[in-house]
């Protein structure tokens, strides 16, 4: 494996390492792997698409992430996006390393070493400042990032926040204080200091305004991941809703093909909207708090995804709980039991469990595993999802076939009744077993579509 020599710097990829005049300049590891694609492809301008690829294969997140990687790799190298010396950004298209005369040699046993010509000891530069004085560049990066957030911009000061934690994390907190806009700026340090290595904690129970830091965190996160959050959603929405019509085309055709059923083949159809439909919603509902707390939250991530799954699950199933009871009973004065706010927060925690075990070691963005941890992830997700609606039918609470039966029950000469799926089970009628086998298998199916939609590359 190669080494590579450019200015004053020394990259090394077998040992995960980029030197300066010697000393070791820290870059995170998503990061560094950013840099060593780029030199490796010197000379062509990469495209985003691949650098996605490449070097977040397993993860989708915001082109914001890229950008951020590229400035803090700029910021890194002494480099200035105006007048590019090592990474050049190529309009609509992607990044081109330009660094002339990079040496490529053997990474030998021994450690790599400065060039001859650089000097000892390098002044630390701050977004194109010069400062000898660590202590001095401080306040001008503090002024910058408690500035309104309208005057110079959000990536300005993103730049000024990893610029102090690169001078030193806990200086800058005690440095800043309670100063005005000190609120926000702490949420900028708390944001950034994933993106410099060696950066400090930066805590917000504890902190100075602690609500209002947490409001700016999430306001922050939110807003450079909306986009990308709605995205995930609709996959998830597109899975699922695709698992609901699977499952309703196998129930329209069990009910019509099985001996002494009386349901006519148009049942089959209807049954694959419904399940198209309700599938639909409740994977955009699970499926946008999922997205929302993979983007939003870095930290305690399989709580926050359980709790975000149990929320979107829990509105969907309130939506559709009221607004079947309604029409029912504005149209036909019908009252029956269906499945409702409980059961979506169970089914859609258990979905977000499921999805947080299978991918678990993801710390940033949406994870999409590839290959064999993919299809694990359908497994694991189906799983979690079918033990929770076997548990759910256990406990007399319908979800989607179980509402059909029942609504079909109340009605004299309805041809849509379960009733025949529970004879195949040997149950006199629809039972307690055929419950939990539908409900079982109606979780599996909504789970692995789910998964399968929210995993999906675009």
């Amino acid at each position: 494996m190669p080494r590579y020599r450019f200015g004053d710097f020394v990259l090394s990829p077998r040992r995960r390492v980029l030197l300066r005049a010697g000393a070791v300049q820290p870059l995170i590891p998503r990061y560094f792997d950013l840099l060593v694609y780029l030199v490796e492809r010197r000379g062509d301008a990469v495209h985003r698409r691949e650098i996605f690829d490449r070097v977040w294969s397993d993860v989708i997140v915001s082109d914001s992430a890229l950008s951020q990687a590229v400035r803090t790799i700029r910021r890194t190298l002494g480099d200035d996006s105006r007048e590019p010396r090592f990474v050049r950004t190529v309009s609509r298209h992607g990044y081109q390393f330009v660094g002339l005369d990079v040496i490529e040699e053997d990474d030998a046993a021994d450690a790599p070493t400065a060039p001859p010509e650089t000097p000892a000891r390098l002044t630390a530069t701050h977004s194109g400042v010069e400062a000898t004085d660590a202590l001095d560049a401080f306040e001008p990066l503090l002024v910058r990032i408690t500035a309104d957030a309208g005057a110079l911009g959000d990536e300005d000061q993103r730049d000024a926040a990893e610029a102090l934690h690169a001078l030193g994390t806990a200086e800058a907190l005690g440095r800043l204080g309670t100063r005005p806009g000190h609120a926000r700026a702490r949420a900028l340090l708390r944001d950034t200091r994933w993106d410099v290595a060696n950066a400090g904690d930066v805590p917000v129970r504890h902190a100075p305004s602690a609500a209002a830091v947490a409001w700016h965190v999430v306001v922050l996160r939110l807003r450079r991941a909306a986009g990308l959050a709605a995205t995930r959603a609709a996959a998830a929405a597109a899975g699922s809703g695709a698992a609901g019509a699977l499952g309703g085309l196998a129930g329209g055709l069990l009910l019509t093909l099985t001996p002494g059923g009386t349901a006519p083949p148009t049942v089959v159809p209807v049954l694959v909207v419904l399940g198209a439909v309700s599938g639909a919603a409740g994977g955009a509902g699970v499926g946008a708090g999922l997205a929302v707390a993979d983007t939003v939250l870095r930290s305690r991530r399989t709580a926050a995804l359980v709790a975000g799954g149990a929320a979107g699950g829990g509105l969907v199933g309130l939506a559709a709980q009221w607004l079947v009871r309604w029409t029912l009973a504005a149209l036909v004065g019908l009252t029956v039991t269906t499945c409702g706010g409980l059961d979506g927060v169970v089914l859609g925690g258990a979905a977000a469990l499921g999805y947080a075990v299978a991918t678990r070691g993801t710390t940033w963005g949406v994870a999409t595993p590839r290959g064999r941890r993919r299809w694990r992830t359908l497994a694991v997700t189906a799983l979690a999802c079918g033990l929770a609606a076997l548990a759910l039918a256990a406990a007399g609470r319908p979800l989607v076939g179980g509402t059909i039966h029942a609504v079909a029950a109340a009605f004299a000469g309805a041809q849509v009744a379960l009733t025949p799926l529970g004879r195949l089970m040997g149950e006199p009628g629809f039972g307690p077993v055929s419950a939990a086998l539908l409900g079982l298998a109606e979780g599996a199916l909504f789970g692995a579509g789910l998964a399968f939609g929210l995993t999906r590359r675009p």
